[in-house]
């Protein structure tokens, strides 16, 4: 494992440890973060550690086809009973993602530093939100890296003030990509809610060719 420092670069991802540690130190400047989702490389650490870099084997992904839409979920779809736009409250989305309270997290990883970061590969157009409306209340909403190159879209956190919100969300992002012709959503790692959606687990040696 490397510890970074101002130079910007990243070792080889085969070098991670067996949970999938590339790196740490560095920092979370526009340039590093573009080569970090290039290479197939994230950041994520707590408020009380340094910035520590990831690359795990095996890689959760969401492929465009493989969206598991539930009949409840199609009919609340279907009686438009939210509205979606994109891009259009990024920050209050990276806010609400923040400081949601989760039932298997204690705290929270996106930390001021991350907040900060994320808003700023925003205003460079690396970063791009969905958000999902009840009336004029924002009420779920996900945000991720877009990787216009590559064609993939990398999600990094999704919140949920009302049931099904950020599964509305991922539900219209995933037809958004379906349109521009992407490869899919990286998800980095398995969660059992994501499994339940359709997503699943590839070798980091196939996902790193996707990026090429």
């Amino acid at each position: 494992m490397q510890f970074l420092t101002e130079e910007i670069w990243f070792p080889p991802v085969n070098e991670a440890t067996s949970e999938g540690l590339l790196a740490i130190g560095g920092d979370l400047s526009v340039k590093r973060l573009k080569l970090a989702y290039q290479s197939g490389i994230f950041p994520w650490y707590g408020d009380a550690q340094p910035i520590m870099w990831w690359s795990p084997d095996p890689r959760m992904v969401l492929f465009p086809d493989s969206l598991y839409v539930s009949k409840n979920l199609r009919k609340k779809i279907q009686k438009e009973h939210f509205t979606v736009t994109f891009n259009k409250s990024f920050k209050e989305v990276i806010h609400h993602c923040a400081n949601v309270k989760r039932e298997d997290q204690g705290g929270t990883w996106i930390t001021d530093e991350m907040l900060t970061a994320y808003t700023e590969l925003h205003n460079h157009g690396m970063a791009r939100s969905v958000e999902v409306w009840n009336g004029n209340k924002l009420v779920g909403g996900l945000y991720g890296i877009d990787l216009q190159a590559q064609r993939i879209f990398c999600g990094e956190s999704m919140f949920s003030l009302e049931s099904d919100a950020s599964k509305v969300a991922l539900y219209y992002l995933v037809q958004e990509i379906r349109k521009l012709k992407y490869q899919f959503i990286d998800c980095q790692m398995y969660t059992e809610h994501l499994a339940r959606m359709g997503a699943r687990e590839i070798p980091r040696s196939e996902f790193l060719k996707y990026l090429q």
